[in-house]
């Protein structure tokens, strides 16, 4: 499956399914919400209509473009479907760097000091095709291939439930949401 076909048929309607629909919760620090876009990334990207007027097709636009193919996840899907989904929910979540940084800390930690391929920076940005961090994770999967993805896994969800109850402890009104973050969001399986 080519990695703009897992957003289009897999990810898009997950997405939308975690997000729902319109919210203007008074805890969500975001604001107004539709199909989980906030009102800032929306003016950001474009859409100026009222919020719990925008269209499904307008969510799932800006979802492909801000969280899915500007910050590389499919580029990263090209390696591996399963964490470069992790990431975009990740991304959509949190903002895509807070992912990315979790990918290269996993990497650097696992590349058995330095043996298996250099450590990289933990800069929060993929970058382009042949950058350090894809080289990395290229790297790492052919060492370690399906178990690999497993492990990686595992780290991406670990630092990803910390990040979470580190929100929640910041911040008393996160605890609205945290039981459906863990539930939702967090996939230990």
């Amino acid at each position: 499956m080519e990695s703009h076909d897992l957003f289009d048929e897999e990810l898009s309607k997950d997405i939308i399914g975690k997000e729902g629909a319109y919210s203007n919760n008074k805890d969500d620090a975001g604001g107004e919400t539709m199909w989980g876009i906030t009102i800032g990334v929306a003016r950001e990207e474009g859409y100026n209509g009222p919020m719990r007027d925008m269209p499904r097709a307008e969510a799932l636009r800006i979802y492909k473009q801000k969280y899915w193919i500007k910050p590389g996840f499919d580029r990263v899907a090209a390696l591996s479907p399963r964490i470069a989904a992790e990431l975009f929910d990740t991304g959509v979540n949190m903002g895509p760097s807070v992912g990315i940084k979790w990918l290269q800390r996993g990497l650097n930690v696992l590349n058995q000091k330095g043996t298996a391929y250099p450590d990289i920076n933990v800069d929060g940005i993929i970058g382009r095709q042949g950058t350090a961090t894809l080289d990395a994770l290229r790297a790492y999967l052919g060492k370690r291939g399906a178990v690999g993805v497993e492990v990686m896994m595992k780290v991406l969800n670990g630092l990803q439930v910390a990040r979470y109850v580190e929100i929640m402890e910041a911040r008393e009104a996160n605890e609205t949401f945290g039981f459906g973050w863990l539930d939702k969001r967090v996939n230990m399986g």
